[in-house]
């Protein structure tokens, strides 16, 4: 359901916007802005200073917003130790998640009205597009029909929801686990794949965010690092857990595609996704 006009924001549920930053000054003003530009306009941006030695706190603070709330971290932690340790400072009924380099669609926030207004929905995920900086070049993530209800098969056997596209309830967040903080990279995958094992997804087929690559987040490494992660993941994953053993094969061939491109050429890769 997309809406037009901005919404009285005094009617409506406060989202709580958690955006963990550590020197993302490159794109920082992009993302900060689609969150002051949506539509749906009762959000608060809890603002996550993970010790950045760059101008991401001096591009933050020249916004004068009360709705923006900035908070320094005591020292330098992990991505995901950031991401818990933000949330606990969130006010609102829900939480949102945008990384410092990707932006959301004016419309994302207020594509969520339904959901919003569903309590039999406990979180909310939407399709994306795939921004890569170098090409200046969009693709939409995905033209398979996103599923609602309780959704971990299809998860597990065909999408991956990415983290800004994500909205959950925040008393399911606090009630449950929260980021696991000893990954780097899978902690949104995994994350999401134990939420979705007991709670109901409410989707949105329209891309609502914009996933940006770029010469710092599409490294190599960082690729190796994901099959390392999914692999010890995989390795420690109880399968007689049922919705995880009737899974197994699935998760089995993921890992054995990221073996593969593992240490491929990142143009080979580019062409593995294009052609999927």
């Amino acid at each position: 359901m997309m809406i037009d006009n901005k919404l009285n924001h005094n009617q409506k549920p406060l989202v709580s916007v958690i955006m963990s930053c550590f020197n993302g000054s490159k794109f920082l003003k992009e993302a900060i802005e689609s969150v002051i530009n949506q539509n749906y306009q009762n959000w608060e941006l809890i603002f996550w200073d993970n010790k950045s030695t760059d101008s991401s706190p001096v591009i933050l603070k020249t916004y004068n917003d009360e709705r923006i709330k900035y908070f320094l971290a005591t020292e330098h932690t992990s991505l995901y130790t950031a991401r818990n340790l933000a949330a606990e400072k969130a006010t609102g009924d829900f939480l949102a998640f945008l990384d410092c380099d990707d932006w959301w669609n004016t419309n994302f926030l207020s594509s969520r009205s339904v959901f919003f207004n569903s309590p039999e929905y406990h979180f909310s995920y939407s399709n994306c597009n795939h921004y890569f900086q170098k090409k200046d070049r969009f693709e939409k993530f995905t033209n398979k029909h996103l599923d609602s209800g309780f959704i971990f098969d299809f998860l597990a056997r065909e999408y991956l929801v990415k983290i800004s596209c994500f909205i959950i309830r925040r008393d399911i967040f606090q009630k449950e686990s929260k980021f696991n903080k000893n990954y780097n990279i899978i902690g949104d995958y995994e994350y999401v794949m134990r939420i979705a094992e007991k709670y109901k997804a409410f989707a949105i087929q329209e891309p609502l965010a914009n996933i940006r690559f770029h010469q710092s987040n599409f490294l190599d490494l960082n690729r190796k690092m994901f099959f390392e992660e999914y692999l010890n993941w995989f390795l420690s994953t109880d399968f007689r857990n049922e919705n995880y053993k009737k899974n197994k094969k699935y998760f089995s061939r993921q890992l054995l595609k990221l073996r593969l491109i593992r240490y491929m050429p990142s143009f080979l890769v580019n062409i593995l996704k294009k052609n999927r």
